[in-house]
């Protein structure tokens, strides 16, 4: 019975302590829920009574964004932003009569490359690194470097004949005749009236393949005195070369095999510098001993017609006992011969200090000068005035310098084969030898831009015939349309044309505009005489007062031919005239 009543106790405990716990959990939870929802509505009151508090009446809002922007306004007229409006160094922009020059200069030589049967090609402006990498010598250090966002290494072509090369080895060419118009680039020291920038166009012509020696040489050597006398360049010289002779000439004085290029390129710079200064660079930069440069010197200040210069070197025996400069004179004396057989050998001087800087270079070797190649004689005095007061990024060189070469090239038989790999037999691939010649068009430029009385006569468009339209009254409309058709019908005949684009202008404002571009010819239509079929074709620039010839309307393209054959003397155009140097 106390056994029952022990445990009826402990029952009862337990069932109030359980609902005692379970009503207390119910408690705290209420309670939660209660606290939960006053603190989210306190904290939505604050936050509105706090919004109510900062937020402004709208015409106060209003007013302040006014005030910003009017403070924005303020700032941007205090600091606007200015674009430095300029080319960069070694460059400039090509307009009006200067692009029509440049133009007649491109289709000039395109026609004797043609002749020639040249084909030709393009390639892209920037190459891979290593194509162009150890092809240049010193002047290396002049090619611009670029680089993509994949981390592929390229640079800006520095001339047209590396790519070439490239071309030729990559598609398996074994005989071609090409020539290639293009922009190459060098950051090399500008001199703007010079024609020598850092942007500038090569028109190059190039023969690869294997043919009897010298006769594709001889062949550029034409291509250069044609494409110069008709550009009206007359008055210059070649100088011819060979790189095995001078090759020869170094090994025979005690020239180390692996300085032969670097003493080469300061050979190349006798053409600027007195030999005092260039014996100075082989002792004390290329680090040849005294001896050896004066031996050096007594080669290389030779120069004089072919047939003269090859008759002492051919007496020279220990000369003629090195194959290489053997090989050299043979080529030149080969040479002599289609020369004389193209009759230009009058332009050709046989000369030693010629060495062309160029790696590539391996045989016959030649470019042109003229009297404004070489600098002015105070060139030293000048480029030192130019140094003091100019900045160095402002500095151009034309005071100090000479325009240079402005046609060169030479044999490079090797470059070809640089790029091949070897066969299946595991030998190196068989090279493609070279020959090329290259203009510098902005140098030749130069040159023809100083014949300014016949540049002022060149017009900057070559419009030739400008349509017009005479008339008044209430109901004259201008015939636009009418002045469109007939523009229309000398188009379809070749024939360059313009018209105003307005409806009704008044006949001074036609003629301005025909002056402004130095149009030669007026078609006039007026209001009368179009309505009975004729039109007036009048000369303009003349200084006449008449009123020009009334023709039919049919017979427009046949009057204006006439007029247009009449207007140039023996037929031949400005630019043409230019051109030839008359």
């Amino acid at each position: 019975m106390k056994r029952n009543s022990e445990k009826f106790d402990r029952n009862l405990i337990k069932s109030f302590f359980g609902s005692f716990m379970r009503a207390f959990i119910q408690v705290v939870k209420t309670n939660l829920r209660i606290f939960r929802t006053m603190s989210t509505e306190a904290t939505a009151s604050v936050s509105k009574a706090a919004v109510s508090a900062t937020k402004p009446e709208k015409p106060v809002l209003d007013a302040e964004k006014k005030q910003v922007k009017s403070d924005h306004a303020r700032k941007s007229k205090k600091k606007p932003h200015h674009f430095n409006l300029k080319v960069p160094k070694g460059t400039k922009d090509w307009a009006d009569q200067d692009m029509v020059i440049r133009e007649a200069i491109f289709k000039k030589l395109t026609a004797i490359f043609r002749e020639h049967g040249g084909v030709t090609i393009d390639t892209p402006v920037f190459e891979l690194r290593e194509i162009l990498e150890g092809k240049y010598g010193e002047d290396s250090k002049l090619i611009y470097n670029l680089e993509d966002q994949g981390g592929e290494l390229t640079s800006l072509r520095y001339d047209l004949t590396v790519p070439f090369a490239r071309y030729v080895a990559m598609n398996g060419i074994e005989k071609m005749k090409r020539y290639h118009i293009a922009k190459v680039y060098r950051r090399d020291q500008p001199a703007m009236t010079k024609g020598r920038m850092r942007e500038f166009y090569q028109c190059d012509f190039d023969v690869a393949g294997e043919y009897d020696s010298m006769v594709p040489d001889a062949e550029m050597l034409k291509i250069m005195v044609d494409g110069l006398t008709q550009l009206g360049i007359n008055k210059f010289k070649i100088k011819l070369n060979n790189r095995k002779i001078l090759d020869g000439i170094f090994k025979v004085c005690g020239v180390k095999d692996k300085d032969v290029r670097r003493v080469s390129s300061a050979v190349d710079k006798l053409d600027k510098l007195p030999w005092a200064d260039v014996k100075k660079e082989m002792c004390e930069e290329k680090n040849q001993p005294e001896e050896v440069a004066d031996l050096i010197g007594q080669y290389v200040k030779l120069s004089g017609p072919i047939r003269d210069l090859l008759a002492k070197l051919k007496a020279d025996d220990k000369l003629m006992s090195n194959k290489s400069a053997n090989e050299g004179i043979s080529e030149i004396e080969a040479m002599a011969d289609y020369l004389e057989a193209f009759k230009i050998d009058n332009y050709i001087s046989f000369d030693m200090s010629l060495a062309r800087g160029l790696d590539y270079y391996t045989g016959v070797i030649y470019e042109c000068v003229t009297e404004q190649s070489a600098p002015p004689k105070d060139a030293a005095e000048k480029k030192a005035k130019a140094k003091h007061h100019k900045s160095k990024g402002d500095e151009d060189a034309s005071e100090y310098v000479g325009v240079g070469s402005i046609a060169a090239g030479g044999r490079y038989d090797n470059l070809v084969g640089m790029f091949l790999g070897t066969n299946s037999k595991g030998k190196k691939a068989k090279s493609i030898p070279c020959v090329g010649v290259s203009f510098g068009v902005e140098r030749i430029f130069s040159l023809i831009k100083q014949r300014s009385e016949l540049v002022k006569k060149v017009r900057p468009v070559s419009t030739q015939v400008f349509v017009m339209a005479f008339g008044g009254g209430k109901d004259w409309n201008g015939l636009l349309p009418e002045r469109m058709a007939i523009a229309a019908k000398l188009w379809d005949a070749g024939i360059e044309t313009e018209y105003m684009y307005k409806k009704k202008v008044n006949p001074r404002k036609q003629f301005d505009a025909a002056e402004k571009v130095g149009c030669p010819l007026a078609v006039i239509l007026g209001r009368q005489e179009f309505a009975d079929g004729k039109i007036r074709v009048k000369e303009l620039g003349t200084g006449q007062t008449d009123e020009g010839d009334l023709v039919p309307i049919d017979d427009v393209v046949k009057e204006v031919r006439k007029h247009l054959d009449s207007l140039n003397d023996d037929g031949v155009d400005e630019v043409s005239r230019l051109l030839r140097g008359d």
